[in-house]
């Protein structure tokens, strides 16, 4: 049955994001993306989803990091040729706004349902209803409980991303100095994983020990709020060398605050922004350098995943592969874990080469 024909519950209400994101350059491609794509004139897919459906649920809607994400779900899912995409979720990012959407997608039948989970206890039981009633699970981004899902596509190795923001701040204030940090909500579970691995290098590498995290605030992706806690940050420790922001809007609302302050050259800002909306705060200096990957990547290689699974290509065993695009060939790893790729360092020598 096509989900466009089906009524629209009070769960999903009206809350429907037509994605129109390609992309990156560097990653090639610029498609254009709808929530419905049962027209689309996409090649031949390597897995048959001819009569499958597959929806996004990202952790709000509107946010700058989703949007680009979501666009390369979309794209993926019409290249591969499912016969129906969409895209649902809540405005605010709280702890259990998703699980109505998850819902819906359980009553509507949905094959494939890829979520970046806000808080992963709280949508783990609507993900169990899910699967138990045939859905294949695939959460990105932001992860929640290995039985909850079939696979997870993380961006970068945890690690990885936690090492490259600490070694940014560290480059920049000298190796030794007071930093604080602004994540996103406090149960985001990729946030707090590089938090954490963080909190351990600067406990335990020599190169490091002068470092001490002074305080840590959350923003819960929302611009107003993520600005005032930075101002709160900067009001409450005068001695502040630096902020470590995790999380697209964060660092945004950071850079635009101390773009305009006394602090603007004084404080260090780095974290995970998108090049497109930090590039005038790295040209009018108030940003050096900072660091992401190409969200789309996340959503294009989510959409295979599904598709491989929804076909049984795959089953989620590590040790699985499946092709994904243009990407190419993709490894299951350990407790289901895909990865798609490295961080790269985005500073006024290179920001240009990159739009997204």
């Amino acid at each position: 049955m096509s989900r466009l024909a089906r009524p629209m519950t009070a769960a999903v209400g009206a809350v429907l994001l037509m994605s129109s994101m390609s992309l990156a350059a560097c990653s090639g491609g610029s498609d254009t993306a709808a929530t419905d794509s049962s027209a689309s004139g996409a090649a031949p897919a390597a897995a048959d989803v001819s009569d499958a459906t597959i929806t996004f649920i990202p952790k709000q809607l509107n946010n700058p990091f989703s949007d680009v994400m979501l666009g390369g779900g979309t794209k993926g899912a019409e290249e591969i040729g499912f016969a129906d995409n969409q895209i649902v979720g809540p405005l605010e990012a709280s702890s259990s706004s998703q699980v109505s959407f998850i819902n819906a997608e359980v009553q509507a039948g949905t094959n494939v349902i890829v979520i970046a989970a806000n808080d992963p206890d709280a949508v783990c039981p609507a993900l169990k209803d899910a699967r138990d009633a045939g859905s294949h699970v695939v959460t990105f981004d932001s992860d929640a409980a290995a039985d909850c899902r079939d696979l997870f596509i993380n961006q970068v190795e945890s690690k990885q991303v936690a090492l490259t923001m600490l070694e940014m701040v560290s480059e920049q204030i000298g190796g030794a100095g007071n930093i604080a940090i602004l994540s996103a909500t406090a149960t985001a579970t990729n946030q707090n994983a590089w938090i954490t691995f963080m909190e351990d290098e600067i406990a335990s590498n020599d190169k490091y020990k002068d470092i001490v995290i002074v305080d840590k605030v959350y923003g819960d992706d929302d611009d107003t709020k993520s600005f005032q806690e930075a101002q709160g940050l900067l009001q409450a420790h005068p001695d502040l060398d630096a902020i470590v922001s995790p999380t697209t809007v964060g660092i945004a609302a950071t850079a635009r605050y101390l773009s305009t302050s006394e602090y603007k050259g004084k404080v260090v800002l780095t974290g995970l922004g998108l090049p497109n909306e930090m590039r005038s705060f790295v040209k009018d200096g108030t940003v050096t350098e900072f660091a992401l990957w190409d969200p789309a990547q996340l959503g294009y290689v989510a959409a295979y995943a599904g598709a491989a699974l929804h076909s049984g290509k795959i089953t989620g065993a590590v040790g699985d592969t499946f092709t994904a695009g243009e990407l190419g060939e993709r490894t299951v790893e350990e407790g289901g874990i895909v990865v798609v790729g490295d961080p790269v360092r985005f500073n006024a020598d290179n920001i240009d080469d990159y739009d997204f």
